[in-house]
């Protein structure tokens, strides 16, 4: 048995900062006169009671660095305790949520994923839309901070092309890791704050400004509206949560690299300039569908149709239109960009373009070689020889990943749903999306009305999703728990 003390240490240490955040809500609720600050305020006490314990028992002075089975094991109970923790204001405040609704909302805001079993969001207690804002930040910065350090160490779905390590990659002259983490965390601040302002501008009062900058810049997609951010009716609110979805999906070190006026870096990443031409090649077409189709005027057609095709590309689920109502070609479209997801360290979910990238590589490579079959030939991506260990790693994440949303959709119709519902919910679960394409689950929908055994799996895929496989896998590898 491997020493458990490190991986206790730092989950106490992740739920003491959860307690800390809680008090912000506390105080929100309580300057608003609305009860619900007591139930923030023994949360908060009992997840800092709980984390200061873990902490202050398994603290190590002299201690090495983490072993790959320490990390695995960090990462999947660090998550899983926060959602555990994150749910109790849910379970406890006034809107009387079962267990497994508040279960369900704590893990979709942590992962960032934004499905929500809550309705009537104009009348919710401040307290809670601020906790649940709260949620989908700190999850998206902790999972910025696992996509850039923790996947690629663990040469997780092809990740290890992305390590920080000197002389790996063409990265070699980033700071790093822990400097990487720190400017990444002050970055991802600078940017909520310059959104919040931009949607103060538009014309969001400045509390709801706040929240959905938060929740924008995290790819998180809860809002307080039932009806998203279509509820605004405003272009200029539309533009903004566009724009700041489409940084949240794009991928953090391009920021970096600008920051540090390394602007050859940032200009030549093969990530990023797929990304946008796959969102704009996407919302022509959908505009053109709009325009077509349901006669809408061109302008409008295009903001709805850039906005939504945004929205599914960078997992963030905001609408300005109800696209679980649509079929045909638009839901195809949509299905389709739902699991290629945005660019592999942002706060975005799916399978992720590079790994879309890598497979184009090995595929082409490999149709040269049936053509010439003496012929050498390497793959390479981003002028860098893909190992053979990242091809095999990128096509077990891809098996998995499809594995995973056949398995969910299974048992999401052994427990009730039609079958376009449970397909396009696992999906959604997976890739951290949110809402689904049918009218049960669409984005003005929510998930309240369906059976509980549904929440629970989706729940499980959401975390399943978040944290790419194969973390949890790993843990019910045969001999992960030997000495």
């Amino acid at each position: 048995m491997f020493d458990l003390r490190p991986v206790l240490f730092v989950t106490g240490v992740a739920l003491s900062v959860l307690a800390v955040a809680m008090a912000l809500p506390a105080i929100v609720d309580y300057v608003h006169g609305d009860p619900d600050w007591r139930v923030f305020s023994a949360s908060a006490a009992v997840t800092l009671f709980l984390g200061g314990a873990l902490a202050a028992g398994n603290h190590v002075r002299h201690r090495g660095p983490f072993s790959t089975r320490q990390i695995f094991l960090l990462t999947a109970a660090g998550w899983l305790s926060v959602c555990l923790a994150a749910a109790l204001p849910f379970a406890f405040s006034g809107l009387h949520l079962s267990p497994i609704d508040a279960l369900f909302e704590a893990v979709s805001g942590v992962t960032t994923t934004g499905a929500t079993v809550l309705r009537n969001l104009d009348r919710t207690p401040p307290g809670i839309l601020l906790w649940r804002a709260l949620l989908e930040w700190l999850g998206g910065m902790g999972f910025l901070v696992i996509a850039l350090v923790v996947l690629p160490a663990l040469n997780i779905g092809g990740m290890q092309i992305f390590r920080l390590e000197s002389g790996e990659r063409s990265d070699a002259g980033m700071p790093r890791v822990a400097s990487v983490a720190i400017s990444v965390a002050g970055l991802y601040a600078g940017l909520t704050g310059i959104l919040t302002l931009l949607l103060w501008a538009a014309g969001m009062s400045r509390f709801p400004a706040l929240l959905h900058a938060m929740t924008v810049i995290s790819c998180g997609g809860f809002s307080t509206a039932d009806g998203s951010i279509g509820a605004w009716h405003d272009p200029a609110v539309d533009w903004v949560v566009l724009a700041g979805m489409l940084m949240g999906g794009a991928p953090f070190m391009v920021y970096l690299n600008l920051a540090e006026q390394r602007w050859q870096a940032a200009r030549r990443n093969r990530q990023l300039r797929l990304y946008l031409r796959l969102f704009l090649t996407a919302s022509l077409v959908l505009a053109l569908w709009l325009i077509i189709e349901r006669d809408a005027k061109p302008l409008p057609a295009i903001r709805h149709a850039a906005f939504t095709v945004a929205s599914v590309l960078t997992g963030s689920g905001f609408a300005t239109l109800d696209w679980g109502r649509w079929d045909g070609l638009p839901v195809a479209l949509l299905f389709f960009l739902t699991f290629v997801g945005g660019c592999a360290g942002s706060t975005s979910g799916g399978i992720k373009i590079f790994r879309f990238q890598l497979l184009f590589a090995n595929g082409k490579a490999q149709l040269v070689k049936l053509l010439h079959p003496r012929a050498v030939v390497v793959p390479f991506y981003d002028k860098h020889q893909i190992p053979e260990e990242v091809s095999e790693s990128v096509l077990g994440f891809l098996f998995v990943y499809s594995l995973s949303f056949v398995a969910v959709a299974m048992g999401l119709g052994m427990v009730g749903l039609d079958l376009w519902t449970a397909l396009s919910a696992s999906a959604s679960a997976l890739a951290n999306l949110g809402p689904g394409f049918s009218p049960a689950t669409g984005p003005l929908a929510g998930y309240g009305a369906l059976p509980d055994p549904a929440k629970i799996l989706l729940a499980a895929a959401m975390l399943f999703g978040r944290l790419e496989m194969f973390v949890f896998l790993a843990l019910f590898a045969k001999g992960f728990w030997r000495a």
